[in-house]
């Protein structure tokens, strides 16, 4: 923007001088903006880090008819149980299918400490009966304390 200066002479006597164009940015206002945004974001962190509050009902309901799952277990000295009966592992598959029909899945429980050749005959022999094996393993974080 260019000012013109009057000079104290006559009406006639004129003289336009032009300033240089500014060549600095204002930053002012937008020193303003990022502290006006500064402030909205303070205070709104901790409703986006907490959330809406929602005090859900609670319910007594339990169910109390559990279907009845296979469940292969294998001790560490390799002896396998369906569910709580000692079985063979040539009849495993055989049984499963006569005691669960409608068994979606077996699942197969082994102690940590089991070697690992059980496990694999008895995993090859549900396979090969066409039985989905589902192996049962515990979360570190919520590991019983009698485990360790």
């Amino acid at each position: 923007m260019a000012f013109s200066m009057n000079s104290g002479g006559g009406l006639g006597s004129r003289r336009r001088h032009t300033s240089p164009a500014l060549s600095e940015i204002n930053v002012t206002p937008f020193v303003d903006v990022v502290l006006v945004l500064l402030i909205i974001f303070m205070l709104t962190a901790h409703v986006m880090e907490f959330g809406i509050e929602v005090d859900v009902p609670k319910t007594k309901f339990t169910k109390t008819d559990a279907p009845d799952l296979p469940v292969v277990t294998i001790t560490k000295e390799g002896l396998i149980k369906l569910n709580t009966d000692a079985v063979n592992i040539n009849s495993l598959a055989s049984v499963i299918k006569q005691k669960y029909p409608k068994a979606k899945g077996v699942y197969v429980r082994a102690d940590k400490e089991t070697i690992w050749d059980p496990i694999a005959q008895v995993t090859a022999e549900l396979g090969a009966a066409g039985l989905p094996v589902n192996m049962v393993t515990q979360p570190e974080d919520s590991s019983s304390k009698g485990r360790r």
